[in-house]
């Protein structure tokens, strides 16, 4: 029996091409124009193809500098964002994580408005807390130090949330098998729930990495020193808004080398991260 295949089948696969050139495309240029020199791509006439001046341009960024607005290497600010984004992404996890075990397996006074008071922190944005979080980081004489970058984003009521909501799923066999064993709380924590968690916390991590690879606000507050600022900062500071003519190959090479470690990421954890999100659902 052959089976007919309507139009419509494709449909879907059309749809989903045509987004994936939307923003793909953007993307693809910026690549391109980080290959070319600041003649070609101001005069207007850069081609669609790579350029010859691929290696010089992603050098003078890496390591020499990018203009005057920056006046340091990119990758001294790649490193900068990737301690701030690996210390809030972990820092949020074994925060939430701990935070979430006392709340559903310890009984102890306020437990729940406790556990409320943190929930309700999902309602305030970080503009709204953004100037006494910022006095207390200067009166601690923080600012321009990692400290200051990670510490304030490291609290999370969303992972806390979602780990409670995980925890509650475990099967009460498992805490009286546990302690029939004689296994401490912590054992249990370290033994029993934290290889159960594996793909919530990778699908976590993903997620706040990026929340911390793509910080803006804070940074720019916090940071007033050029070795100190993050790759998101140092993208800003590089298009010129005055006189003075914007080093465009070198602010596409920047974006480029910003956009690949949350790739990498999401690559390497796309497995994980998709099983963690399911098995959230559930």
């Amino acid at each position: 029996m052959v089976e007919r295949k309507s139009i419509f089948d494709f449909l879907p696969h059309l749809v989903l091409l045509i987004g994936i050139l939307i923003v793909a495309f953007p993307v693809y240029v910026a690549f391109i124009a980080s290959t070319w020199d600041a003649a070609t791509i101001a005069n207007g006439t850069m081609p669609l193809r790579p350029g010859p001046h691929f290696l010089e341009n992603y050098y003078r960024t890496i390591f020499v500098g990018t203009s005057s607005s920056t006046r340091q290497p990119v990758g001294g600010m790649m490193l900068n964002s990737l301690i701030m984004a690996l210390s809030i992404a972990i820092g949020k996890i074994a925060i939430s994580l701990i935070s979430a075990f006392a709340i559903v397996y310890f009984r102890f006074p306020f437990r729940m408005p406790a556990f409320w008071l943190i929930f309700m922190t999902l309602m305030l944005p970080v503009e709204v807390r953004i100037y006494p979080t910022y006095k207390i980081v200067a009166d601690l004489g923080l600012l321009d130090s990692y400290p200051g970058l990670t510490i304030p984003l490291i609290a999370s009521a969303t992972a806390t949330l979602l780990f409670r909501q995980f925890f509650m799923t475990v099967p009460d066999e498992l805490v009286e098998a546990s302690k029939i064993d004689g296994a401490s709380p912590m054992q249990f924590f370290k033994d029993t729930l934290l290889p159960l968690s594996l793909t919530s916390v990778a699908a976590l991590f993903v997620i706040q990495f990026i929340y911390g690879w793509n910080q803006y606000l804070w940074p720019l507050l916090i940071t007033t020193r050029d070795d100190m600022q993050t790759i998101v900062i140092g993208i800003k500071k590089m298009i010129v808004t005055q006189d003075a003519l914007t080093e465009w190959q070198l602010a596409m090479t920047t974006v480029i080398l910003a956009m690949l470690p949350p790739v990498l990421v999401v690559i390497v954890m796309q497995r994980l991260f998709v099983k963690g999100l399911v098995e959230t659902e559930k």
